[in-house]
């Protein structure tokens, strides 16, 4: 009976379970570029419309508000239709989302692109809320969180390609004139070079709108397996209950909070930490920033490269333990990044990357276990987690504008933030080795 299920959820032979397995893991790159062509836009809007880093981190706050408000409709959705359905939504609103970055430039205002963004991350919301839990699908469930790190490991791949982007064609083309500089302009020069930077940012938007069409016409025209249990039936607040009063699952939801907030701050204000410690040496603030900018892609890289190793780890190790000892490392790591004021605090915050690797999918895979169909509504609540990433980004714009504090550099101290969010990680990873959860 059980080899007869697990036919009928990954497919009929090889190639059947093995292309869709392909175009689904192909989403996760899809929206690891969204995220991180956009972490540098926060520098990159602060400069272009002469804004502090706290007006520049709306984008975040937008970005990440989309996936929260969207979350539970997709999950409503993809119950009453399919994961298909649900992917191929995600990618038409993120499409849309890219696409609409043309009319905002020609208003030539911030709070358009907001909207832009927000729109691209509800359809991101919709892509995770499907492919997450779709993956976790298509095969038993012994092997479903070595699964779905298999796929979250093409993530930073799409990562690595939005930071080489944001560097190579956004950043090191924007005007080299700095923010102090931009500040003393007259408004007919201040809006040339404004409109300028804004045609050189939307550029690539445009384009991985075309890419993401084309992979929702591949899918759209591509049989997809269907998951075993093909209830449509929504029973939304009931399922609420049940799901949150299941302890795994309700304290994997605030992990997964606390984990991609620190994510987030680690990956955009690497910019802000690097751009300081680069300036003390003489160096100007835009070669600065696209050398904080290598960093992040080096960060990147061996997040992706960590993604692999902790995947193949996980044959031997248990999930919660390996999720309690890499967060205990990071937490250690932001310490490092708080107190040492020079290139090792660096060093210190790129290597956070390579604990970071196992959190997302290790706390999901570890939250969603044993829910069933239920695990469409519960995909719901750890993606909403993610607004994580839109609360507490913000709060560490706000230390990071005060420029100094007790004596010390304000960027390093913000970093207490990421400190405290590794520290739930830790509780949770811990509670999940020593109750059996996972």
């Amino acid at each position: 009976m059980k080899s007869i299920e697990k036919k009928k959820i990954v497919g009929d032979g090889t190639w059947a379970a093995l292309i869709p397995f392909i175009l689904i893991t192909s989403c996760f790159a899809l929206w690891g570029f969204a995220n991180d062509i956009t972490n540098p836009m926060v520098k990159a809007f602060s400069k272009i419309f002469r804004m502090s880093v706290t007006e520049g981190a709306l984008v975040q706050v937008a970005f990440y508000g989309g996936y929260f408000a969207m979350a539970f409709p997709a999950a409503i959705f993809i119950r009453k239709y399919s994961y298909k359905a649900g992917v191929m939504m995600g990618l038409g609103l993120y499409a849309l989302g890219a696409f609409l970055f043309f009319p905002a430039k020609l208003t030539g205002d911030y709070y358009p692109f907001l909207l832009a963004y927000f729109i691209l991350t509800c359809g991101l919301s919709f892509l995770e809320t499907s492919s997450n839990p779709y993956i976790l699908s298509m095969g038993a469930e012994e092997t479903a969180t070595r699964r779905l790190n298999l796929a979250q490991a093409f993530n930073p791949m799409g990562s690595l390609l939005g930071m080489y982007v944001a560097m190579n064609f956004i950043q090191n083309r924007l005007h080299p004139m700095d923010t102090a500089e931009r500040a003393q302009l007259s408004d007919a020069d201040f809006v040339a070079i404004r409109d300028a930077d804004l045609s050189t940012l939307i550029a690539p938007y445009l384009m991985i709108g075309l890419v993401t069409l084309g992979v929702l016409l591949l899918i759209r025209f591509t049989k997809m397996p269907r998951n075993n249990d093909q209830t449509h039936n929504i029973d939304f607040v009931p399922t609420l209950k049940r799901i949150f009063a299941v302890p795994r699952y309700r304290e994997g939801v605030l992990a997964q909070f606390f984990y991609v907030g620190a994510q987030i701050m680690c990956w955009t204000f690497i910019i802000q930490y690097g751009t300081r410690l680069f300036m003390e040496t003489g160096m100007e603030e835009q070669a600065a920033e696209v050398l904080s900018q290598k960093y992040n892609i080096i960060a990147m890289a061996i997040f992706c490269t960590s993604r692999f190793i902790c995947t193949f780890l996980l044959r031997y190790l248990n999930p919660g333990l390996l999720l309690r000892t890499l967060a205990v490392v990071a937490g250690v790591l932001a310490i490092g990044v708080i107190f040492l004021q020079d290139v090792w605090g660096m060093y210190c915050l790129v290597g956070i990357s390579a604990c970071m690797s196992l959190m997302f999918p290790t706390i999901y895979g570890i939250a969603l276990q044993g829910l069933g169909d239920d695990a469409k509504f519960g995909a719901a609540g750890l993606i909403m987690a993610i607004l994580g990433g839109s609360v507490l980004p913000p709060v560490q714009a706000a230390i990071i504008d005060l420029h100094t504090l007790w004596g010390m550099p304000a960027v390093n101290l913000s970093f207490v933030l990421p400190f405290v969010c590794f520290v739930v990680v830790t509780i949770y990873g811990h509670r999940a080795y020593r109750k059996g959860w996972a």
